[in-house]
């Protein structure tokens, strides 16, 4: 099955966001201060305002889908064994745990105003300092991205960044992304780097090791090509540029340039160049295959041989034709090593790596065959001769020299039972990526449109015996989400995402045996359930053909297909009745539409607009609301007829999602809008004849509830949006009086606006959406304890000090308890060679709150601290003092906060023995 293009260029389009930066294993991303996309003084001044919000500690997790994307990039340091990154189309860059034999995400910490950076176009590991680590970041180049790229660096193995700003975009997420790496370290220099732009800006270099750049103006050709030139939007016909950069590391020494580079280019005519000078001037090399563009170029310094991977496209979906092209870097020798005959391939070839350990071997991927799969070509004689990972025995049988295994991710069958040649799981498709482990010639791991696969035991390919292709996927989410729903009775998160349909997840921390099949969408654009009978939910979303709509009468586990009104030609949103007695949908290419089976006939309403989005009242079965243009609907009817009615001041631009309460009718929120004009949130309780604006958000842009706070009345409230200044996820026990941020600066994962929603079953676990980062759910530290939000009186002021006695002699420690009753954990969450990343989490134990924390402790050996995040951090020899940042300093009895850090270690990495708040020991 083919994934779709994931430009989310019809939805981002319509969304005026400013842009954003984040990450999960607790990195974070500096804030760059610079007139090209960074905080303004005036977004700094907004700022100031945070230390006045409650804010508790939560703990975030994926729930696990693993995969679910295009894996366009792997890379494997060259110095040192098992340190191996992975770059992703729209969803960050992961670093490899070799214990754990998963992925770790790098970029959470990127925060709404620069979603664009968590498209990763190339990648860059340093092979002289290994702790270096570069990103070139930008999702679009054309306005669907308001923000410039970035080359993001870090001297942590990405577990902080610091954002070097261009003076242009990139295009994580664009046409050609699949080629690569366009960014490259000298190995015999590292602090000069070279990054291939593409929109026609050309070749850039850096000397100071990522920190700023300049054009090289003696390299004069900056591409021609475009997957489309007639598109007029800036996707299609983006000239994809200097794609690929090759440093030629024989020879040289330590701390001169390296002399011999060589470059691709999107040109046909001429797409490769060379420069024998350390980049001082550059020539196109001679006799260079044309009418190709080179999708890669990787050197085999054993042979002195530089291979090409051709297509006649710039992928990552097409190709039609292909070569493969090997340089003699000595005589200047060219040689068509092709393992097909070029009439004979019907594909271009990308995916191309030699075995560093074996000079002589390489393989390369035939990346855009879709049928009957992809193909795995293997030689062992620099080209000389081939075989492959399948082949014909009789058409349409064919013989294969692995097993494939892929019992840990099993939806990658997508359910289906093809006829031969296709099989189910395929070995992939946009196969652009394709690694060997230069420390281990068993080691191979290649990425397709949906998941990264691997082998452990590849020589078995030239023994002749089966080697196994297994998931290596683990830890990689990369969905984007477009709908989430929590149950009050069966599983308890069902999700509607981009590509892959979505699941009913069960169990939050294990892969879903199935996305929803009978029928599959190829996205699922919105789902419901009914409240009253959970067992009754509906979905709808794009597929390639009818019907867009399916039914389900347990709960999601299993489904049906419903017919489509004429006209339809996407999924749109769809409403279940509480009671699930009937549904109404709006679809798209059509007007809105009524059921009261399960869709084997539809009825046209009245009364409302094509494209409204719709949605249902979780009490009364017969009410039904819709919104377009500022304009709220109400049918009580079933969604036969609709009312539109007369709110004003509703936002009439931007993108608005609203949601009913459930167990209350008429009562509704509405959240979205658009920076350019009205934006916020919106309360009605009265089915939508009146609305008012809460003062206290200044932009929302999704809303859920979740089980009320133990002694509350009404339902917990979530929101992605900014509220005093911040930008976050935000809760609210008290009906949207105060808020507390639940999320903090290292968990952002860039745009999160397209869905959220509380758990009914589990006080304050939430479920957050992203576009491209998949699932995240948090819950709190605090649990389900009081009456209130833990850190917020909802009868105060947000910013006054909730439970500290205004009788409490001021000379005293600001809020720390008299017997300083307090727990810390102290965890070491990440080490390597003379590094480690590690985060402590506070926790008020005592019976009255805290307000400003200064946590203290002496280290056993030779740590030191070079960064943190969400405190303040000094050191003075092996004492260390923590001090909170503000919004995180008030501590409600039994609520915790959370900070992280990185630094150095030498002779031992022991953790502290004691810890003091105020000088008084806490607990362990």
């Amino acid at each position: 099955m083919r994934l779709r293009a994931r430009p989310f260029a019809a939805l981002l389009a319509t969304f005026t966001l400013a842009a954003g930066l984040s990450g999960i294993a607790t990195p974070s991303v500096a804030q760059p201060r610079t007139s090209q996309g960074g905080a303004t003084t005036a977004e700094a001044s907004d700022l100031s305002s945070a230390a006045t919000l409650a804010a508790d500690s939560y703990t975030w997790k994926n729930v696990r889908v693993d995969g679910g994307g295009f894996v366009p990039g792997i890379v494997f340091n060259r110095s040192e064994k098992n340190l191996a990154y992975a770059r992703t189309d729209i969803g960050g860059a992961y670093r490899w745990d070799q214990s754990g034999k998963q992925w770790k995400p790098l970029l959470d910490s990127v925060d709404w105003d620069h979603w664009g950076w968590t498209g990763v176009v190339s990648l860059a590991s340093d092979p002289v300092a290994p702790n270096n680590v570069y990103v070139a970041a930008g999702t679009y180049t054309n306005d669907w991205d308001p923000t410039h790229g970035a080359v993001l660096r870090s001297s942590d193995r990405g577990a902080t960044w610091t954002p070097s700003v261009l003076p242009f975009k990139l295009g994580g997420n664009m046409p050609g992304r699949g080629m690569g790496e366009r960014l490259a370290v000298d190995p015999h220099k590292n602090s000069v780097l070279y990054l291939g732009a593409p929109s026609g800006n050309g070749l850039w270099r850096s000397t100071d090791s990522g920190a700023t750049w300049s054009k090289v103006t003696t390299f004069t050709n900056p591409g021609n090509y475009s997957q489309d030139p007639t598109d007029t939007s800036g996707y299609g016909n983006d000239n994809q540029g200097v794609t690929w950069v090759t440093f030629d590391g024989r020879g040289g020494s330590s701390g001169t340039a390296t002399k011999n580079i060589y470059v691709g280019v999107a040109d046909k005519a001429n797409t490769v160049y060379r420069s024998t000078d350390a980049g001082a001037t550059w020539s196109r090399i001679a006799g260079q295959p044309t009418g190709y563009l080179a999708h890669k170029g990787v050197l085999d310094e054993g042979t002195g041989y530089l291979y090409l991977s051709l297509s006649d496209t710039g992928g990552p979906y097409d190709g039609g034709k292909g070569k493969i092209a090997r340089y003699d870097t000595a005589t200047g020798t060219w040689t068509d090593v092709s393992p097909v005959a070029e009439a004979d391939t019907y594909y271009g070839f990308s995916g191309l790596t030699v075995d560093r350990q074996k000079p002589g071997t390489l393989m390369a991927t035939a990346y855009s065959s879709w049928f009957p799969d992809t193909q795995i070509f293997r030689s062992t004689d620099s080209g000389a001769t081939w075989t492959t990972a399948w082949e014909y025995t009789s058409y349409p049988t064919r013989s294969t020299r692995y097993t494939q295994d892929v019992s840990s991710v099993p939806w990658l069958t997508w359910g289906a039972n093809p006829s031969p040649p296709e099989t189910s799981p395929k070995l992939g498709w946009m196969t652009e990526s394709l690694e060997i482990d230069p420390f281990d010639s068993n080691r191979m791991m290649y990425g397709t449109g949906a998941t990264l696969f691997g082998t452990e035991n590849l020589k078995n390919w030239d023994s002749g015996s089966k080697f196994t292709i297994t998931p290596m996927v683990k830890g990689i989410e990369e969905t984007a989400v477009n709908d989430l729903a929590s149950p009050p009775s069966g599983a308890p998160l069902l999700s509607g995402l981009l590509d892959v349909g979505g699941f009913r997840h069960t169990n939050l921390d294990a892969v879903p045996a199935m996305m929803y099949t009978s029928p599959n969408f190829t996205s699922t654009t919105s789902l419901d359930f009914a409240e009253a009978s959970p067992s009754r939910v509906v979905r709808v979303g794009d597929a390639d053909a009818a019907p867009h709509v399916a039914f389900s009468t347990d709960n999601g586990a299993n489904w049906f297909g419903g017919t489509d009104p004429s006209g339809v030609t996407g999924g749109g949103t769809v409403a279940a009745a509480a009671d699930g007695s009937s549904f109404v949908w709006s679809p798209a290419g059509t007007g809105v539409y009524r059921t009261t089976g399960f869709g084997s006939s539809w009825t046209a309403s009245t009364g409302i607009p094509a494209g409204a989005t719709v949605e249902s009242d979780r009490k009364n079965p017969k009410k039904f609301y819709g919104y377009k243009s500022g304009v709220f609907y109400v049918s009580t009817d079933s969604g036969a007829t609709f009312t539109a009615k007369p709110s004003t001041g509703l936002p009439t631009e931007g993108n608005v999602r609203f949601k009913a309460v459930p167990g209350t009718e008429g009562d509704v929120w509405l959240a979205g809008g658009a920076a350019t004009g009205t934006y916020g949130l919106w309360h009605s309780t009265d089915s939508g004849a009146t609305f008012t604006k809460l003062s206290n958000v200044t932009q929302a842009d999704s809303i859920g509830f979740g089980k009320a706070a133990q002694g509350a009345s009404y339902q917990t409230l979530f929101t992605s949006a900014k509220i005093g200044g911040v930008r976050g996820i935000f809760r609210s026990t008290d009906a949207g009086a105060s808020w507390t941020r639940i999320n903090d600066d290292a968990h952002q994962w860039g745009w999160t606006g397209g869905a959220i929603t509380g758990d009914p079953r589990i006080f304050g676990r939430v479920y957050v959406a992203t576009n491209g980062r998949g699932i995240l759910y948090g819950d709190s530290a605090s649990g389900d304890t009081g009456t209130t939000d833990p850190g917020t009186d909802p009868g105060t002021d947000p910013g006054t000090d909730p439970g500290t006695d205004p009788g409490t002699d001021p000379g005293t420690d600001p809020g720390t308890p008299a017997d300083a009753a307090c727990k810390v954990t102290y965890k070491i969450t990440n080490q390597w060679s003379g590094g480690f990343q590690g985060d402590v989490t506070l926790t008020n134990t005592g019976t009255t709150a805290i307000d400003g924390w200064k946590l203290a402790w002496s280290y056993p050996g030779g740590q030191r601290i070079s960064q943190a995040w969400n405190a303040t951090v000094q050191q003075s020899g092996t004492a260390v003092t923590a001090t909170d940042v503000g919004w995180n300093g008030k501590l409600a009895v039994g609520s915790s906060a959370s900070f992280g850090f990185t630094g150095s270690w030498t002779g031992s990495n022991g953790a502290p023995s004691a810890f003091t708040l105020g000088g008084k020991s806490c607990s362990l």
